[in-house]
Order: structure tokens, then sequence, then C-alpha cells
């Protein structure tokens, strides 16, 4: 009998794909148990309520199921965040509000791809920092407001999700040409925002601070 364990290394998520097309419940299972996380933080970062981001995140993994004989390779989580975004976008269509997304701010150059912000990842901060860092949080949805919804999920996808640049393009069913200038675009625009809350940046991210 195989086994389908989340913490094993090399998991093949495609194999378990496979046999959740079969009917297999328990690799499904699997599957969720890999990417639930990942689906809840993007409805959350969509629509921007824990309530609506747990429902979204459940009705997403029922379509899934309901939907993965379509599953055709490929990056599977790329194949799911479609359905989560789509989910949370029928939400949004539903009660008429838009979505706001939760990430953090980067560095930007004009017309040009910007690298993924290298302190994106969870350095163990201290009580003093997690107080900043929610205050960072606070200005950078006060930025987002205006972002494009498109603008918001790929940021989401790719600087906070780790999806990159091929996957969202997948998830997103857009160019890939397309992924990277949205990504552009929008870290140009939180970036200027965010300048208007420059002292809860990192000082390598205030304009003022950067070398001429």
């Amino acid at each position: 009998m195989t086994t389908y364990g989340v913490e094993r290394p090399g998991l093949d998520e495609n194999a378990l794909a496979v046999a959740a097309q079969k009917g297999d419940l328990n690799a499904f299972n699997r599957l969720v148990l890999v990417h639930q996380d990942m689906a809840f933080n993007l409805a959350y970062r969509i629509l921007a309520d824990p309530d609506s981001a747990a429902d979204a995140t459940q009705d997403a993994f029922i379509s899934a199921y309901q939907a993965i004989k379509s599953f055709r390779g490929g990056s599977f989580r790329a194949w799911l965040l479609r359905i989560v975004t789509n989910t949370c976008y029928d939400e949004l269509r539903r009660n008429k509000r838009r979505p706001t997304v939760s990430l953090e701010p980067v560095s930007s150059q004009e017309d040009e791809e910007i690298e993924n912000p290298s302190w994106l990842a969870d350095d163990n901060p201290s009580p003093e920092e997690n107080v900043e860092s929610r205050d960072l949080v606070e200005a950078i949805q006060h930025c987002l407001q205006d972002l494009p919804d498109e603008f918001r999920v790929v940021v989401a996808m790719v600087d906070l999700e780790g999806l990159d640049y091929n996957e969202a393009s997948m998830a997103m069913k857009a160019p890939l040409g397309t992924i990277k200038s949205r990504l552009a675009r929008a870290r140009v625009r939180m970036q200027d925002c965010l300048q208007k809350f420059r002292e809860l940046l990192p000082h390598k991210f205030r304009l003022e601070d950067e070398e001429i």
C-alpha cells in the first residue's frame, strides 16, 4: 500500500493528483494538508477577512476535488491557486467589495524587473520588531487600496507565496511577460506609496538613504 506523508521530502504532488483522479480521497487529503495554509493566505490577502477567507478556501478545495480530473500535470499548486483566486473573485462580486492583500514592501527600479525582496523571510523577529511589523502591515494595506486586483494577486503569489513566474502565469492564465510587467509595476507603485511611511521601512528600502 502506498503511504502519502506531507512531511516526506520530495513529495510527488503529481502522483498524488493522479491517485486522486482515480478516486483516492486519502491522496487528495494529503494535497489539502500540503497546500491549505498557502490557499488560506492567498484568500485572506484577497478578501481581507479571515472568516470569508476560510470559507473561500474550503469552497476552493471542494471545487478542486470536483475538478481534479481536469488537472493535466505541471504545477499543482498553480492549478489550485487559480481555483482559490476565482473563488475569491466570486465572493467579491457577490459582496461588491474590493479585495486587499498583505505583502511586504520592496525596492524598485522604473521599467525594470525588480528582484524578490530578501527580507520577506522570517528571521525570528523580536517583540519590538513584531510591533513594527504590525504597523508596517497597516501601512501596506493602506497603499494596496488603489492597486488593480490583478496587481494584488500577482504580488501575493510571487512575493509572498513563493510561486515562480511560470507558476503565476499558469495560475492567472496570463502570459509570462504580463506577469513580470504587472509585478514590476505593482512593486514600483507600492514603493512610491510606502515612502510616506518611510520610518517603518528597513533602511535599505528608504529612497532617501540609497546611494546615488
